[in-house]
């Protein structure tokens, strides 16, 4: 066996495995927001996270990849690539195509999982299913075609964004806040002169597994980026991943201690992931000591940010767009400040991060790019959500949301508490 093939085996090995790291995940995604919601409607969330996949996977094959990744044409779409067929010749890897595509794959289910959580525990499982084929079919693949394809136009103006805090987090948490404003606050969330009422979470300790969970398949995330096991800087991506992650929960663990008088546990666990996000765009490119400020900084921003949510009437149970929208806004812009020189390098680019002699070129291409990709995210998650309200009900009635979506819309709760039968009429009787 000579030294190419035994190299794109083991490539094909390494993105094969991370793949099925970041498809893990979307178990993280199910026990973290099943933890988060009210128990009636733990079921909801599972079948959602089942449409990510299944739809998610289906949709990405025949359109979402050629568009992302198909032949350029103007910079703004790919022409090639649906079903995996056409030319992709202009994709210079050393995996095959099927390979690339399923590692493209699992980061498309992972964007549509962040709109999940800010409308759960009212939308209508139709208009679910119509938005996620809207999200992995167009919304994303479009913005992702503009960073990331060969011939985007944001990625030849130079824009970082190595496994996606602005192609993935910050568009999804545009997508997420847009909906949730679409799709109003939960009943009862807020009083009519718009105090927030605390909606507890019916499970903080299956929420803590499903970050844990996210927490390990961020390595795949971002490691797996690279798309070769042979890449010398899948250590420093992984260190760099591990030490944001930890600045953003023990930031949030001490700030929320000075703040509310004790650590408060969703805010710690959305700390991490917030420190998670942020470093998503730069873990290839940035120091260890800018990895910790990173963490340190969405941390805080993910506390203030929830907390203006609340003060804005907006519901969103999971804080999809405190830990995605805004970290993943702060760690695109980290990219531009903290890039060292010698890591830029290596990927074609003649700056580098202002805070080393680069000036403000990338910080600015960061910023335009980030602006670019949150306001499409944002408008047409908004658009495609008056489209389908035409069609089907965008929300649930009042008689289903109060009984539970569990119940109202899939007909089964999420625990028996050993009864041998249901009926379903004594269980609506008893909301």
């Amino acid at each position: 066996m000579d030294v190419a093939t035994l190299s794109a085996g083991l490539d094909t090995i390494w993105v094969v495995l991370t793949a099925a790291m970041i498809l893990l995940m979307e178990g993280g995604f199910a026990l973290l927001e099943a933890g988060f919601v009210r128990q009636k409607n733990a079921v909801s969330i599972i079948m959602k996270v089942f449409v990510d996949i299944a739809f998610g996977a289906l949709i990405f094959y025949f359109i979402g990849f050629g568009l992302m990744y198909g032949k350029d044409a103007g910079g703004l779409i790919g022409t090639t690539g649906f079903l995996l067929n056409g030319d992709l010749s202009h994709i210079a890897i050393n995996i095959s195509h099927e390979t690339y595509w399923l590692f493209q794959c699992a980061f498309v289910i992972a964007v549509i999982s962040i709109v999940s959580g800010a409308v759960a525990e009212r939308i209508h499982f139709r208009a679910y299913i119509l938005y996620a084929i809207a999200m992995t079919g167009l919304i994303y693949p479009v913005a992702g075609h503009w960073v990331w394809a060969v011939g985007g136009w944001l990625g030849k103006l130079g824009m970082i964004d190595f496994a996606g805090s602005a192609v993935i987090h910050a568009l999804g948490g545009f997508a997420a806040l847009a909906a949730a404003i679409f799709i109003g606050p939960r009943i009862g969330k807020f009083t009519p002169d718009g105090k927030s009422n605390i909606v507890p979470p019916s499970n903080l300790p299956l929420a803590s597994v499903g970050a844990f969970i996210l927490w390990f398949g961020w390595f795949g995330f971002n490691s797996g980026s690279t798309l070769s096991a042979t890449n010398g800087s899948i250590g420093h991506i992984a260190i760099t991943t591990m030490l944001s992650a930890a600045a953003g929960g023990a930031t949030c663990i001490l700030f929320t201690m000075l703040r509310y008088k004790k650590a408060d546990p969703p805010m710690v666990i959305n700390g991490s992931l917030a420190g998670l996000v942020g470093i998503t765009a730069g873990c290839s490119f940035v120091s260890d000591g800018a990895a910790i400020l990173i963490g340190v900084v969405c941390g805080i921003s993910m506390v203030l940010a929830t907390e203006w949510l609340e003060r804005k009437g907006i519901d969103d149970p999971v804080g999809a767009f405190a830990v995605h929208g805004i970290s993943g806004s702060l760690g695109t812009l980290a990219v531009g400040l903290f890039a060292l020189p010698e890591m830029t390098k290596g990927i074609g680019q003649e700056y580098y991060g202002l805070f080393y002699g680069g000036g403000w070129n990338l910080l600015g291409v960061q910023a335009l790019g980030l602006a670019i990709v949150s306001i499409w995210g944002f408008a047409i998650t908004w658009i495609v959500l008056l489209v389908i309200k035409r069609f089907v009900p965008v929300r649930v009635s009042r008689d289903e949301e109060l009984i539970g979506l569990d119940v109202g819309i899939h007909g089964v709760p999420a625990y028996n508490q050993d009864h041998d039968f249901l009926d379903l009429d004594q269980l609506k009787a008893r909301r």
